[in-house]
């Protein structure tokens, strides 16, 4: 017979096995992202920063031979520090060991990631101080706001138009991605689908698949969806809906995984399914984060509209675009200062409503 001593510690195997497997897999994480901590190192100071910036070499030749030895030394480098448990890595991820030595290298290296990366920014930005301060760069910024404020009033009609098609992009964006955003957070929230292997399979698929879509920009989607559906506002909505849809799934789930978990015990207790318990527990947690989420993301999308019809998204960027190619300043002074005023509109608009609805 199994002695109660015996029974005791079965649970407390059970937590220490599962301990065990997750310390392996975090530092499994871990060696790749030393990897990539090393690899980027070295190509930064390498290439941006001795050769681009030091040697003053501009045309650096690319070479898969190189960034393949880069990538074998930081493989070598990157697994032997994890290993060590001394690593970045390892201390983001908690497994690291708790000594003097893993302090002084997580905080050296982590300055030192810092700085190389600001120094290679300014290298790749090309900050120049001089050319804000040039006579021509003047001249041109003199150029542009002196033609907003004598902006041409014979195109008023146009842009008013268009700017209303931008709120209506943006608008009708925000409100058909309302139903299935709804429908991906439930299932991209961790809490309520870590039941079963399947659900949790799904749950890392579609959580993939929405950091994939939501990694690529607005503008982007424009381009594409314009070359499908054709120059003009259908193809700047879609842009903006399948963004959308990816960017408040991810905000919706997080609010989801942040409910309070009391009424979500309670309601399974009395033997509720699972869809039962979602409605009666979760949803009611979540109503107003929703409301407020979407109402954030239009403000968003009116402005993300503006920028989208540079590249035939329709609405006044269209327009923008057109009057800017032509170098007309007076033009494109009104329309600057027409976005400029629906912008703060819009964003005092909805503040006011985030306030009422908390």
């Amino acid at each position: 017979m199994i002695q109660n001593n015996e029974i005791n510690l079965i649970p407390q195997k059970i937590i220490a096995d599962k301990k065990k497997i997750e310390d392996k897999f975090n530092l499994a994480k871990a060696i790749f992202l030393d990897i990539f901590f090393v690899f980027y190192s070295i190509i930064v100071v390498q290439r941006a920063i001795y050769l681009k910036f030091i040697l003053d070499k501009s045309d650096l030749p690319f070479s898969w031979h190189q960034i393949f030895t880069v990538f074998l030394v930081s493989i070598f480098i990157g697994t032997f520090w994890a290993l060590s448990k001394t690593s970045l890595s390892c201390k983001l991820f908690g497994i690291a060991n708790d000594n003097k030595t893993t302090k002084w290298t997580v905080e050296i290296f982590a300055w030192f990631l810092f700085n190389i990366t600001f120094i290679a920014g300014w290298i790749v930005t090309k900050i120049s101080i001089v050319s804000i301060f040039s006579s021509e760069g003047i001249h041109g910024a003199e150029r542009l706001f002196g033609a907003m404020f004598h902006p041409q009033m014979g195109i008023f009609d146009d842009s008013l138009f268009a700017m209303i098609e931008t709120i209506y992009i943006a608008l009708i964006a925000t409100l058909i991605s309302i139903p299935p955003t709804l429908i991906l957070s439930f299932f991209t929230a961790r809490n309520l689908m870590k039941d079963n292997k399947i659900s949790f399979a799904v749950y890392y698929i579609l959580r993939i698949i929405l950091n994939f879509v939501r990694s690529i920009e607005p503008l982007i989607w424009a381009i594409i969806f314009s070359v499908w559906v054709g120059i003009g506002p259908f193809a700047g909505m879609i842009a903006l809906l399948v963004h959308t849809i990816a960017s408040n799934a991810k905000l919706y789930s997080e609010a989801i995984e942040g409910i309070e978990q009391g009424p979500v015990e309670a309601i399974s207790a009395t033997g509720a399914n699972k869809i039962q318990v979602v409605w009666h527990a979760v949803v009611p947690q979540i109503v107003l984060p929703f409301l407020s989420f979407t109402i954030y993301r239009w403000d968003i999308n009116v402005r993300m509209a503006t920028i989208i019809g540079l590249v035939g998204g329709g609405g006044i960027g269209t327009m923008l675009m057109q009057y800017q190619g032509l170098a007309k300043w007076r033009e494109v002074g009104l329309i600057i200062l027409m976005i400029a005023f629906v912008v703060w509109i819009m964003d005092y608009i909805s503040a006011k409503i985030r306030e009422a609805i908390y």
